[in-house]
């Protein structure tokens, strides 16, 4: 991938989490700059099906050889699948941070996108941080 800080036609938050929306369900992951940050990523607890989750709610956490981090949901909705690939395979999030979702929500409130940040203004964002 030529550009491995932010993907088109995805949303992100300051805690780099991206959603995507594909009709009425939302995917949810963490983006690449997230990835490296964490590490070598080695277990993500992630909440059941039907559970209701508001915008900024944590959605469970990610833990790699460095650290635990709570993971936030860009928008509210409930939870219709959770990837249960990630249980026994938590590190395809490093290899593809963007191509590995965590989180389907359903039921998404769409007006919240507008709060989130665009692939440009997400890579600008990021690049203040370096």
């Amino acid at each position: 991938m030529a550009d491995t800080q932010a993907k088109d036609g995805y949303y992100y938050t300051e805690k780099h989490e991206w959603v995507k929306v594909e009709g009425e369900v939302a995917l949810i992951g963490i983006t690449d700059f997230a990835q490296n940050a964490l590490g070598d990523i080695v277990f993500i607890d992630l909440p059941k099906p039907g559970k209701q989750i508001k915008a900024k709610d944590s959605l469970g956490t990610i833990e790699s050889v460095k650290a635990a981090e709570d993971l936030y949901s860009p928008i509210s909705g409930e939870v219709l699948e959770t990837n249960a690939s990630l249980g026994s395979n938590p590190a395809a999030v490093n290899a593809e941070p963007f191509d590995t979702w965590m989180v389907k929500l359903k039921n998404i409130q769409t007006s919240e996108l507008g709060n989130l940040l665009s692939a440009a203004q997400y890579k600008e964002y990021v690049s203040k941080l370096d």
